[in-house]
């Protein structure tokens, strides 16, 4: 009986030290998420390449002071969670109040099989004017038609353009002739251009920020990038 109970005390030493392991692994983790955007490397952009031929979807003010340019991919993950939880208070406050100026670039990434067909249902809603109520829809539904979860999204694609009231005629002609194939290809090409390299990526004042960003992290940039905005403004009279 000796015997069984050592092994049983080795065993139970290993499984503890297995899963210490894996707590610190963990803390890790977490400690890495919680800094990630923060020590994300910032990145000086040439501001006569940031918007080339492709212009991209412009929501907000010609006007205001400052633009958020957003590198963006639909079946990006963290795109859809800064779509969802913080991109809401960006329109609010900061958008509707002509404080800045926001534009979307499509970026699929490679590696998701249903980004382009997404984009592609985004670019036919453009041409009826509803745009950004696809690129709430596409993100906002994301778990049901990204390629884990289907192999073909038209349809799903199409009931979303009924449910933002769109010809649905016209745009599946659209997304079936793949009509604005050259556009995405020439904003993913623009992008590549600037060394975009992970989506969400943001560029604000001149500068790239890779990742994802809470609306107060993206505040703060904004707010230093109106203050250089003013004193780069010309004088009355000069």
């Amino acid at each position: 009986m000796v015997k069984p109970k050592r092994r049983a005390t080795r065993d139970n030493r290993k499984f503890y030290m297995t899963l210490g392991a894996l707590a610190l692994i963990g803390v890790v983790v977490v400690g890495y998420a919680a800094t990630r955007s923060s020590a994300a490397p910032v990145t000086v952009v040439d501001p006569n390449a940031v918007v080339g031929p492709v212009e991209g979807y412009v929501m907000g003010s010609a006007t205001a002071p400052v633009e958020i340019i957003e590198y963006g991919d639909f079946e990006c993950g963290a795109c859809a969670q800064f779509a969802i939880v913080t991109e809401p208070d960006i329109r609010q406050k900061l958008v509707e109040t002509g404080q800045v100026r926001f534009r979307f670039f499509d970026f699929p990434l490679e590696m998701h099989p249903n980004a382009v067909p997404a984009h592609l249902a985004a670019a036919c809603a453009n041409d009826q004017g509803k745009f950004w109520e696809m690129h709430d829809r596409l993100f906002q539904m994301q778990d049901r038609w990204n390629g884990m979860a289907t192999r073909n999204p038209s349809g799903l694609f199409e009931s979303y353009a009924k449910e933002i009231g769109l010809d649905t005629k016209a745009w599946e002609d659209c997304f079936d002739d793949k009509r604005h194939q050259a556009r995405i290809q020439a904003s993913v090409a623009q992008g590549n251009k600037l060394r975009v390299g992970s989506t969400p990526t943001f560029i604000i004042g001149g500068k790239m920020y890779p990742g994802a960003m809470s609306y107060d992290q993206l505040k703060s940039i904004v707010d230093e990038a109106t203050a250089q905005a003013r004193n780069e403004k010309p004088l009355a009279g000069q």
